[in-house]
């Protein structure tokens, strides 16, 4: 049995506390509002997850040197725009060593620095590893099929991680590629979006499988420029995490992106979620990063034009449609 702490009480790490509890582990889930802490305790409900009804015996807090305390693994869970200053909270109660595995999913807008990067810039001591892939909270907490990667330096820290978060309904491969899984994770949101926008534009699904295989084609690139490797991109947290985040109204990139389609802007969409939508947060970032490694990626840079330029979405699209002739992949040989 595992002690472990879950920082962040939103819907993934209380669905992650969850299947940690039911795995037969001690854990202790750390909010920074007292008052979602003091719900829980004595609903041991979470609004977001209104099927799920958490044990008498999980342990809630506000008090972040207790929910660090002695414990073999902490799971950041807060959003990403969240994380470095949560880190830095974190920084005087954390144990030489200690395990930090990152399971949001973003890119630092004003560093470009990917999640995991932050976590060892304001953790030095920590083991910094993450998890990720096609796993949507609402359907973990119901204990349906899902699967996982765990991307870590070393292969017994990934292997520690397996065999943490392994059951029944929760598979987890393990991998040496951290950089690939957390791009991968990051600018699919930004894809998501414009799913969703073309979902509220109206169109079909001709568009929708267009828009997840040349949206991994651009990640792919980005990624590989950056020290990705392809197969992680060809994986769950690439391609995987792309088409569930598209095509499942769980996403809430994706409704985000439904709602802009039909007229609202970035704000009513994200008034309108209720919850952190992280591919707006990223978009800039992915933009910029593809300026800096000088690579093509058409669709990030549309969805910026619609979220901070005040582009009209279906003019987007047109213009996506009618860029320059081109071969799909430039490798093959006629």
């Amino acid at each position: 049995m595992a002690n472990v702490g879950v920082i962040g009480a939103g819907s993934w790490g209380t669905a992650l506390a969850f299947l940690l509890h039911e795995n037969g582990h001690q854990v202790t889930e750390w909010s920074v509002f007292e008052k979602d802490v003091e719900s829980l305790r004595t609903g041991r409900r979470l609004k977001t997850l209104p099927d799920l009804v958490l044990p008498d015996d999980m342990e809630f807090t506000s008090d972040l040197e207790l929910a660090m305390k002695d414990k073999d693994l902490l799971v950041m869970a807060v959003p990403s725009i969240y994380v470095r200053e949560t880190a830095q909270k974190m920084n005087p109660f954390l144990k030489e060593g200690q395990l930090v595995v990152n399971v949001a999913k973003g890119i630092e807008e004003s560093t470009l620095m990917t999640l995991t990067d932050i976590l060892e810039e304001e953790l030095p001591g920590a083991d910094v590893a993450v998890l990720s892939g096609p796993s949507h909270a609402e359907e973990v907490s119901r204990g349906l099929p899902t699967t996982c990667v765990a991307g870590a330096k070393t292969r017994k820290t990934a292997e520690k991680i397996q065999n943490i978060f392994m059951s029944p309904v929760f598979r987890v491969y393990i991998s040496p590629d951290i950089l690939g899984i957390e791009i991968g994770g990051a600018l699919k949101n930004v894809i998501a979006l414009a799913a969703g926008i073309a979902d509220g534009l109206g169109y079909g699904d001709n568009t929708k499988a267009a828009l997840i295989t040349r949206g991994v084609a651009e990640i792919s690139r980005l990624g590989m420029a950056m020290g990705g490797k392809m197969e992680t991109f060809a994986g769950l947290t690439g391609i995987g995490d792309l088409i569930v985040t598209c095509a499942s109204m769980h996403s809430r990139n994706r409704r985000a992106g439904i709602l802009i389609g039909k007229g609202y802007s970035m704000k009513e969409a994200m008034d309108e979620v209720q919850m952190v939508v992280e591919g707006v947060y990223s978009a800039k970032a992915g933009l910029a990063l593809a300026k800096k490694y000088e690579v093509s990626m058409p669709i990030i840079e549309a969805v910026n034009e619609v979220l901070f330029d005040g582009k009209p979405a279906k003019e987007a699209v047109a213009d996506l449609m009618l860029r320059d002739k081109t071969v799909e992949n430039s490798n093959l040989p006629w």
